[in-house]
């Protein structure tokens, strides 16, 4: 197996702590990955500004992936490549939505709409990605312009179910997973943070064997899937834990960076494990 070039990372239950706050330790390890000549990156179910904390202080020059990656935006947040949900499909994604009784929000480029703003995961919302929410009584005139829908619950086996159902009935016209036990997100087809990681080494001109990804959650698994070497978190899920080549520990306990580490010693050693 090829030297790890590139580091491709989720950022909610990955990068950042419980709590949304980026560690001097994880700074720090990027900071290594670059003296190493080793690119870094990141790839979230966030909206694209949400992105916008971490790329100043981990210094990232390369492109981020927004919304499971189905948009990419350079480090200044313009887009470089975007895709949409179709308007038919995004009405019938709200549908079940409102079938299963969740609160929904939905994602343009540049804009959080929500019918309740006093939804339980608001503030959690708030808090992450650093920007309100626009309350709106109607979502049909933003349908051309989804580029996510989020179904948010703190009922982990309500969202269970409403996922299978929305993978059911939506088949392959947008992708449905949960980015969160508490976040189902539905985002355009074709797109997701394996083809992400995919795009992100063409543009560095290297196999994915030589891209390392870490994450904690089920829309991760595709990234994983993709590249040579992936690390789920300790705070993920014992089926995430089987998916990957490695487990570091937990976003309590500087998960990310030991991870790193494990990457800049295995380049180190030569090692091909």
């Amino acid at each position: 197996m090829p030297r790890i070039a590139l580091v491709v990372s989720d950022v909610d239950g990955t990068l950042v702590t419980p709590g949304k706050v980026l560690t001097d330790a994880a700074r720090d390890a990027v900071r290594r990955l670059g003296d190493a000549g080793i690119g870094f990156t990141i790839v979230s179910s966030r909206p694209t500004v949400g992105m916008r904390f971490l790329i100043e202080p981990l210094a990232i020059t390369l492109p981020v992936g927004a919304f499971n990656g189905s948009s990419i935006v350079d480090p200044q947040l313009n887009p470089i490549e975007q895709h949409l949900i179709s308007a038919a499909t995004a009405q019938t994604a709200l549908a079940i939505l409102d079938e299963f009784g969740v609160d929904t929000w939905l994602f343009t480029n540049d804009s959080w709409l929500t019918r309740n703003g006093d939804g339980e995961y608001v503030p959690n919302e708030i808090r992450a990605i650093r920007a309100d929410p626009t309350v709106v009584a109607d979502f049909s005139p933003y349908l051309t312009a989804a580029c996510k829908i989020v179904g948010a619950s703190s009922d982990a086996a309500l969202l269970q179910r409403c996922e299978a159902a929305m993978q059911e009935t939506l088949g392959g016209r947008a992708t449905a997973v949960r980015s969160q036990s508490y976040y189902l997100d539905v985002t355009p087809p074709g797109c997701d943070k394996g083809t992400f990681v995919q795009a992100m080494a063409k543009r560095r001109g290297i196999p994915t064997a030589a891209v390392a990804t870490i994450g904690d959650m089920e829309n991760d698994l595709a990234m994983f899937r993709t590249s040579g070497v992936s690390f789920a978190m300790g705070n993920a899920a014992d089926a995430i834990k089987r998916m990957t080549t490695h487990v570091t520990a937990s976003n309590e306990d500087e998960g990310f960076a030991k991870a790193i580490d494990f990457v800049l010693k295995r380049n180190s050693d030569g090692d091909a494990r």
